[in-house]
């Protein structure tokens, strides 16, 4: 019997999140499991406050439409088909446990670019995603190409 079903991948788009989707993909792969791929995009209206008079609704638009063009890019050298990529916009790490909720993930695989210090106090996505999830995560720790 294997032990996860489903893993959901969450993804920041940099050039380390094929690390991450690689390890990912190897746990599914090894449990028979199903495999999402996830990157939420924070609303810029959160960005600036809602303080700009503008309608910004096309510059999400278009980030929108970016996002899914990388995730696509990160997806294809492991054959994850499109219907399993999602881009979502709101803020992550609720984003993210939304997803494994709504899905019935069992397993969250997310980056962790190992911040020390002030950093670490303010948070990050990977330290939301583990305290509000109700399955397993795995944090995978990026390498940097040095």
């Amino acid at each position: 019997m294997s032990q996860y079903k489903h893993v959901l991948i969450a993804v920041d788009l940099t050039d380390e999140s094929g690390q991450v989707i690689e390890k990912g993909k190897a746990i599914a792969e090894r449990n028979g499991a199903n495999i999402s791929l996830i990157h939420a995009l924070e609303p810029l209206g959160f960005a600036y406050g809602g303080d700009i008079p503008m309608d910004l609704t096309t510059i999400q638009e278009q980030l929108e439409q970016h996002a899914k063009a990388k995730l696509s890019d990160l997806a294809a050298p492991l054959s994850i088909p499109q219907e399993q990529q999602h881009i979502l916009v709101g803020v992550p790490d609720s984003e993210i446990h939304r997803m494994a909720k709504d899905q019935g993930v069992d397993l969250i695989v997310v980056g962790s670019h190992g911040r020390h210090g002030l950093s670490l106090l303010l948070g990050s996505t990977s330290t939301g995603v583990l305290h509000g999830a109700k399955c397993d995560v795995l944090a995978v720790r990026i390498q940097k190409d040095t």
